[in-house]
């Protein structure tokens, strides 16, 4: 057996499906290993689309998606989608190649130091020079990359210890069970939460991750506390819960801080600061917060936990629950109701009627109308971005998935060939603007081949419209943000992938459901008028001067 058998072997072992990547001469002993396995290995179009896919797969299982990539600029193109996986919390094994051992020490074609290039945006990574070591770098790539919180690794593997003759067997891959609450620090808090009269609670992104969504919705129903979502958080609890307060983490004062300027007391379960700064809902620092997750919180001026129950988040819901079940509280479970119904309004006054120009947050209102409770949504980054987190539900936890910790343009398309794989039943939406589609437009024809089904929508605005936005915001006009684009109908077309350019509401409304009914892989184009960013900002201003 040579090392990369070994190799792959190893990878069966960790349960690995697919692997997402381009060949290169330098992994040829991994590839025709991998031709006699059980993995599918699926090239792709570019190593980032590639990584992106891993990263979704990583996501939405739980278990680490892989990458691979050939050395110099195949893992260079890796580095975004492993920087984005890694801030997301999501698992991912990133496996590239390198030059033989004989020539690391001196300059030589395409070498490139990747354990230094990748050590700022993993949890770890490591070279095999060995082929003794292959087992236990696989085996703690993955653990590494799946245990709490989770994150990127990266192995670099030489092409020589590929070709070298190997002894050895996968390790034993086991779950870890996690720690029980502390019982202690569970008095505190639900004697904080008893005698809040404005508690609140933040769902981060660890609250759609292991089932806690259940708890907490026992929680938040059981006592008539409010919850709001971070953008990764988004269908923790469902906004059709009358607790439910929707989203946070906009850059401006959305209605929702109504509520959380009251709010005396913040549960925040899972919630992860790369996401939105604490800054932003707590500038005075005299919220009590009761930190619930995985990992101790980060040290941060204006996120001073004063209790943290650090333990797995559903056993701590869970315990919370028990404690809290006969117990009254200070707070009337009703404080938040106006300011859930004023963001009802809201998002009712976008509602398109024909003849109107489309505008997103009332495309999203029409796709809300048609998308069912097991749908997935999937957001690239751009000024859709925004409004999806304010004004679309997802409809199950995990229901509408973005890049938030990274934020990396080009995440949705690649993301949606990886979620089709994963859930070949479900229906699909990607949505993305002009920009974020033309960075990995190139993966439509990954999706063609693999024949996988999903929607592509484009907000067409010719222009990085999230960037004109902010511009317009603090400067009155914009700069250097205008684009041009070729025929997107036409270039779906030329993948063989049907496309759509609808006129009018009734017309995207029936494009959309016959599209999605038809289980087609089909591509939308949707001009947008986008004078409903700037409005939605004077509108917020005035509401607040009128307060």
């Amino acid at each position: 057996m040579k090392g990369s058998d070994l190799f792959v072997k190893c990878l069966e072992n960790e349960g690995v499906k697919y692997i997402f990547g381009l060949p290169g001469e330098e992994m040829e002993d991994i590839l025709f290993s991998l031709e006699n396995s059980s993995i599918q290995f699926i090239p792709t179009r570019h190593e980032q689309g590639a990584a992106f896919m891993a990263d979704m797969w990583g996501r939405l299982s739980g278990q680490a998606g892989v990458c691979l990539s050939t050395l110099g600029p195949g893992a260079t193109n890796l580095v975004t989608g492993v920087a984005d996986a890694n801030l997301d919390k999501s698992p991912l094994v990133a496996i590239s190649a390198q030059a033989s051992l004989k020539k690391l020490h001196k300059e030589s074609h395409q070498y490139l130091d990747l354990v230094e290039l990748f050590r700022p945006i993993t949890k770890w990574n490591s070279t095999i020079q060995n082929v003794q070591v292959i087992p236990e770098v696989v085996r703690k790539a993955f653990k590494m990359a799946e245990s709490e919180k989770p994150g990127a690794t990266h192995i670099e593997f030489s092409e020589e210890v590929a070709g070298m003759e190997a002894q050895g067997e996968p390790i034993l891959s086991k779950r870890v069970r996690r720690p029980d609450p502390d019982h202690e620090a569970l008095q505190e808090a639900v004697s904080l939460v008893t005698k809040a009269h404005f508690p609140m609670i933040i769902a981060g992104n660890g609250a759609v991750r292991h089932g806690a969504s259940e708890q907490l919705t026992e929680l938040v129903k059981n006592h008539r506390i409010p919850v709001v979502h971070t953008f990764m958080g988004q269908g923790a609890v469902l906004d059709s819960q009358p607790q439910s307060l929707f989203s946070i983490g906009f850059g401006f004062h959305d209605i929702v801080m109504d509520a959380i300027d009251q709010a005396d007391v913040i549960i925040s379960v899972g919630y992860d600061i790369a996401e939105y700064a604490p800054d932003a809902w707590n500038p005075h620092q005299d919220k009590k917060i009761i930190h619930i997750d995985f990992t101790p919180a980060e040290v941060y001026t204006h996120y001073q936990p004063h209790v943290e129950i650090v333990a797995d988040i559903s056993a701590t819901l869970k315990a919370l629950n028990e404690k809290l079940k006969n117990a009254s509280l200070a707070s009337d479970g009703s404080w938040y109701f106006p300011v859930r119904e004023a963001i009802i309004k809201d998002r009712e006054s976008y509602t398109l009627s024909e003849g109107q120009a489309f505008t997103i947050p009332g495309v999203l209102n029409i796709m809300q109308s048609i998308m069912g409770h097991d749908d997935l949504l999937i957001s690239d980054v751009g000024s859709h971005k925004i409004w999806v987190a304010r004004n679309f539900s997802a409809c199950c936890p995990n229901g509408c998935i973005m890049s938030n910790g990274l934020a990396s343009m080009g995440f949705a398309l690649p993301g949606a060939v990886a979620a089709s794989l994963f859930f070949p039943h479900r229906r699909i939406v990607a949505v993305m603007g002009d920009g974020g589609f033309l960075m990995n437009s190139q993966e439509l024809e990954t999706a063609k081949r693999l024949k996988v089904d999903f929607t592509t929508i484009i907000f067409n605005d010719n222009d990085y419209g999230l960037i004109s936005w902010k511009q317009q915001m603090s400067r009155g006009k914009s700069t250097g943000t205008k684009i041009t684009n070729p025929d997107f109908k036409a270039y779906a077309e030329s993948f063989g992938i049907k496309s759509y350019c609808p006129v009018g509401v009734k017309e995207l409304a029936e494009q959309l459901k016959q599209s999605l009914n038809a289980r087609e892989l089909s591509v939308f184009e949707i001009p947008i008028d986008t004078s409903v960013n700037q409005e939605l900002i004077k509108k917020l201003e005035n509401l607040h001067a009128h307060h």
